[in-house]
């Protein structure tokens, strides 16, 4: 194999391993935003809970026994 041949194997090398490392940084950002929108709406849900349970009448009174027994 003449340094040419060396030289240009190299080359390739490291053309092909640029290209990957650009498609692996492009799906960590796809990754990241699609996180992102999973904690917006996981923070969404846990507001609406929220102001769902505020909503609901007063459970803790519900098992206690009526004043007349």
């Amino acid at each position: 194999m003449t340094d040419d041949q060396r030289l240009i194997e190299i080359e390739t090398k490291i053309a092909y391993q640029e290209d990957l490392i650009q498609i692996l940084n492009q799906t960590v950002i796809n990754l990241q935003h699609k996180l992102d929108a999973v904690e917006h709406a996981n923070q969404q849900l846990r507001d609406t809970l929220v102001q769902m349970q505020k909503q609901l009448p007063d459970a803790q009174g519900a098992d206690e026994i009526p004043p007349h027994y």
